[in-house]
């Protein structure tokens, strides 16, 4: 049960970050706005991580 809660919030992470690859790529080569674009992923990442810790908390404090 929640480990499927778990691999749903990990795999959102991933996908976060894979989706935001190319815009990395284009504000090394100078584009500015992919920075910006680039920021607001890394935002949502970090909410995304934030969740997969909790679920991970959550799941740890349950066995015990």
């Amino acid at each position: 049960m929640s480990f499927n809660k778990l691999n749903n919030a990990f795999d959102e992470l991933q996908d976060a970050v894979n989706d935001c690859q190319s815009d990395v790529t284009k504000f090394v080569e100078g584009n500015n706005s992919a920075g910006t674009r680039v920021r607001k992923a890394m935002q949502t990442v970090k909410s995304l991580a934030q969740d997969v810790r909790t679920e991970v908390q959550d799941q740890k404090n349950a066995q015990f």
